[in-house]
């Protein structure tokens, strides 16, 4: 009998990139029958949090908070050096140091929303919008900051906006460590063999994409923000990395440097385990 796995994926180009094999059915479903969803990453998180996926990308911090139920998977993740998201402001001098100042992030369990809170701890009040809304209401000085992911790394220049801090580059200084951004988690009731095979599914899948980086383009636009493709595989390239293909210990360590910070402030008890099949 074919297993079915409720599957979220994000509709971020680099899951796009990495899933196209898998949501296209180019590679081999081993067995099982995936009900696909693409969804922006906070409701993902939601989602998952609300018991709704078998197996999810979310963001790590959200894998965090349900880290009892869920395992990491050990390809599929975004993490490295240089990933990190952006506190931009649309004033260049302006630095978050007033409870009157308004920060704005793409949603409570991203790991943006984590990084805020571990580097500026009370500095300013926090509203959580959809990540596309985020530039927008900095250029219309309806908030003082925000906390940019995805695509606004790129364009965040273009729209006249200021980089306060890059948050990555300060978990990087402080940890020696690559950013944990997100990853695939699989609900702990399912069965050993077919977390497996959902690893396998999902390891070929971005194997087959990094041998035709070409071919996903068409699944990547149908969903993307950003429609030029030159930004859309400047997304690949700045996600998709070894740690993608496998965590390795590496990824593993820093996963376990954000359980012990995000811990250490009361943020999150959990901590990530990957999967060992």
């Amino acid at each position: 009998m074919t297993r079915a796995i409720r599957l979220g994926i994000s509709t971020c180009p680099n899951d796009t990139f990495a899933f196209h094999g898998l949501l296209t059915r180019t590679v081999d479903w081993q067995g099982l029958d995936f009900e696909i969803e693409l969804l922006d990453v906070e409701t993902l998180n939601e989602r998952l949090l609300a018991g709704d996926f078998d197996v999810c990308k979310v963001s790590f911090h959200a894998a965090l908070l349900a880290a009892a139920d869920v395992v990491v998977l050990p390809s599929g993740s975004a993490l490295g050096f240089g990933v990190g998201p952006l506190l931009l402001a649309a004033e260049q001098t302006a630095r978050p140091t007033d409870a009157s100042q308004l920060t704005l992030c793409p949603g409570r369990h991203t790991t943006a929303a984590l990084l805020f809170d571990l580097f500026h701890p009370n500095s300013t009040r926090v509203e959580h919008v959809v990540f596309s809304e985020i530039m927008p209401r900095l250029r219309g000085r309806t908030a003082d900051f925000g906390v940019c992911i995805h695509e606004g790394r790129f364009t965040w220049k273009s729209r006249g906006l200021a980089l306060v801090e890059d948050l990555g580059t300060r978990w990087e200084v402080e940890t020696a460590c690559p950013l944990p951004l997100g990853g695939i988690v699989a609900n702990r009731r399912i069965p050993v063999a077919t977390i497996a095979a959902v690893q396998r599914v999902i390891h070929d899948s971005l194997t087959l994409a990094l041998r035709d980086r070409q071919a996903p383009l068409p699944t990547m636009r149908s969903h993307a923000q950003e429609f030029d493709d030159h930004v859309l595989m400047q997304h690949v390239d700045l996600y998709v990395n070894d740690w993608t293909i496998d965590l390795g210990p590496t990824g593993a360590k820093a996963l376990d440097e954000l359980s012990a910070r995000a811990a250490s402030l009361g943020l999150a008890s959990g901590r990530l385990e990957v999967f060992a099949g």
